[in-house]
């Protein structure tokens, strides 16, 4: 089963290239660092819940579990208090709900989730790793394959071939073969999982308000 959230690493660059002040890109320039490392600074001093935001990831609608790309994001908690790196923090720790939800619903469908493995860009950003450790309760691992999609083809292909050819006679005989060894781990901390339960349940009771009941964000969408 293939599952999939249609928007996260882009969420965060929509915030940081239309929304994010000017003294944030400045501080970056003068660092020379990128603006996410300074958001991902700030909001790493803040403890889940602090920020009194919880956000839907929708900005490019949902794929899994909903399947509605009319659907549209939101950010509820919002107050003159609230700072760049609290929305932030929100938009990645909506995108980790957004995972629990899809390994929910695997586990409900009879394919529990006891294993995460992380590739990609993302991986980068520590803060967000852990975040998602927290939220989903599991630790991760962080691939050793900088190219892990097409590390898989090529186990494939050489489980295809065969060993007469060179290859190998499973999937799991190539991938013991071919696969690196992962370059971190993220382990959960139970405080901050205790906390995010709490955030969660605001999440998923958000989600069946918006995502099982669409009609408000598909009528403003009628409104463009």
């Amino acid at each position: 089963y293939e599952a999939g959230q249609a928007a996260v690493g882009d969420s965060f660059a929509w915030f940081v290239d239309t929304l994010l002040p000017g003294e944030i890109h400045d501080e970056a320039a003068q660092r020379g660092v990128s603006p996410h490392d300074v958001l991902s600074e700030r909001a790493s001093t803040l403890r889940p819940g602090e920020t009194g935001l919880v956000a839907l990831d929708w900005w490019n609608g949902n794929r899994s579990t909903l399947v509605d790309a009319e659907l549209s994001g939101l950010l509820i908690g919002a107050t003159l208090a609230t700072r760049p790196e609290h929305i932030y923090r929100a938009l990645v720790e909506s995108t980790a709900f957004g995972t629990r939800v899809i390994a929910d619903a695997l586990t409900q469908g009879g394919v529990p989730i006891t294993r995460l493995v992380a590739g990609g860009g993302l991986t980068r950003n520590r803060l967000l790793m852990q975040i998602y450790a927290d939220v989903v309760g599991l630790e991760i691992e962080v691939a050793g394959a900088s190219q892990a999609s097409a590390l898989g083809a090529a186990m494939l292909g050489a489980v295809a071939a065969g060993r007469q050819a060179g290859g190998h006679a499973t999937v799991e005989d190539a991938a013991a073969a071919m696969a690196p060894a992962p370059t971190d781990r993220y382990r959960p901390d139970p405080t901050a999982h205790r906390r995010y339960d709490a955030l969660y349940a605001i999440y998923g009771e958000l989600y069946d308000a918006f995502g099982r009941h669409p009609q408000l964000m598909h009528r403003l969408r009628s409104l463009r």
